[in-house]
């Protein structure tokens, strides 16, 4: 049988919320080519990919509902171009999405402009754009995007247990729970496991372990006024970086890098609130200071873990590891999702039926995983790299010039910011981010 779910309305909301059809399992539909556990950025994407290519997907989803977070809100230009690669760039329209011409870099009262730059040479590019939105409304058009593929079966569930072969220790599947009823399982040829940072089956799959040094806290400014419009902004200082990048037409994000144990946020000193208000605030534009003293004072205050998981081959028969449950790197360039959309479009390759027609050819598979591995690197090997340098070079505590001990941190960003190391490294981020480049990897 099958019911209707009805998105359930947000604030957030620009339009009425589209419905969800979810299938409850008959006699088949508990089987299916592949099985995604996630319905995130990178579960969606992959689940429309795949049933486009003729194969059969079941997407669980522990919950429909639209999610409300302060991260995977801002996607760079080359996370854009794979998007539409893939023939989901609609997915950005009708949420109020804003264009991204690139980013400011403020140290203290000067400031630097870093438009988005072409692979291929220096200079600016104006037709490279990113789109920063609220992560919700993406989510839930890449949703609707999986609900209109007649080859994708999305359920709402939540996902227990792997299933695994006693003889050949292949995953066959997985267990689900709903409340009120009996666990049931589904089946799949290749099972694959996109459950976001805090995956529960990374530990059994993984060889790596999660590092969080810091947190970002972040709080929604209305109306701010930013010194670089359809910029994003990054602002450095004695403390650990800020950023600040428009997500609608009124609202604004900021973000606070709290490394983990900070002492003047700690409550003796009066807790987190105490040192935004007084540490913080200080250091923001004057422009945005305001806007950002009033969204202290509503409260809101969210934070979520910065991570550094390294990636792994994926060597377990009938799985397939991805997205943050796989790699994670800091978010300081905004990277996460381009690195998502451009895996997918590497795996449409690499998994493709031209290429693997059956996916329970378990030994085929783990070599196109290998594959899919080592050419990733390309793209994301500049990323992670670039993200888990930045970070301690920007988060460096100190005085003015703790960065830069033969001259001035600010005269070197600002005025010789192609030669030294603190910007031309963040350039280089910015610029692998602006390129989409998984679909010309080297072999």
């Amino acid at each position: 049988m099958s019911a209707t779910l009805q998105l359930p309305p947000s604030k957030h909301s620009l339009s009425p919320p589209s419905p969800l059809v979810e299938e409850r399992p008959t006699s088949q539909s508990n089987k299916a080519d592949v099985l995604i556990v996630g319905a995130g950025i990178l579960g969606c994407a992959l689940a429309v990919t795949f049933a486009r290519q003729g194969r059969s997907v079941v997407l669980l989803e522990k919950s429909l509902k639209e999610p409300d977070r302060i991260v995977g809100e801002l996607l760079q230009p080359g996370g854009v171009q794979a998007l539409k690669e893939l023939g989901l760039r609609h997915c950005l329209e009708e949420i109020d999405a804003i264009p991204v011409k690139g980013f400011g870099v403020f140290y203290y009262d000067e400031k630097v402009e870093m438009p988005y730059t072409s692979e291929s040479d220096s200079t600016d590019n104006p037709s490279l754009e990113g789109r920063s939105f609220h992560h919700g409304r993406f989510i839930r058009r890449l949703r609707e995007a999986c609900i209109c593929e007649p080859n994708v079966s999305v359920v709402e569930t939540t996902v227990t247990s792997t299933i695994t072969s006693p003889t050949t220790k292949r995953i066959l599947g997985v267990e689900t729970m709903r409340p009120t009823e009996k666990p049931y399982n589904y089946y799949a040829s290749l099972n694959v496991i996109a459950d976001g940072y805090a995956s529960k089956f990374r530990k059994q799959h993984h060889p790596h372990a999660v590092t969080t040094k810091s947190r970002f806290w972040g709080v929604e400014l209305i109306d701010a006024e930013l010194p670089f419009p359809l910029h994003g902004h990054v602002i450095l200082g004695d403390g650990s970086p800020i950023l600040l990048y428009q997500i609608g037409t009124h609202e604004t994000r900021a973000l606070i890098d709290v490394p983990a144990n900070l002492a003047s946020g700690s409550l003796a000193e009066g807790g987190i609130q105490s040192y935004l208000r007084t540490r913080v605030t200080p250091a923001l534009p004057r422009s945005v200071q305001s806007s950002f003293t009033t969204a202290l004072e509503k409260g809101k205050l969210r934070s979520m873990p910065n991570s550094f998981l390294p990636p792994s081959t994926n060597t377990t028969p009938g799985l397939v590891m991805l997205g943050d449950a796989m790699n994670m790197r800091h978010p300081l360039t905004g990277g996460g999702m381009t690195v998502a959309f451009n895996d997918v479009v590497l795996l449409r390759e690499l998994l493709s039926p031209s290429i693997v027609p059956d996916l329970t050819d378990t030994s085929t598979v783990l070599k196109q995983m290998s594959r899919f591995h080592w050419r990733r690197k390309n793209l994301t090997g500049i990323i992670n790299i670039s993200a888990q340098g930045l970070y301690p070079l920007f988060a460096a505590d100190g005085k003015r010039d703790s960065l830069a001990p033969s001259s001035s941190r600010s005269s070197t960003l600002i005025h010789h910011r192609n030669q030294i190391p603190t910007s031309a490294l963040f350039k280089k981020a910015v610029s692998a981010t602006s390129n989409s480049g998984a679909a010309t990897l080297p072999v």
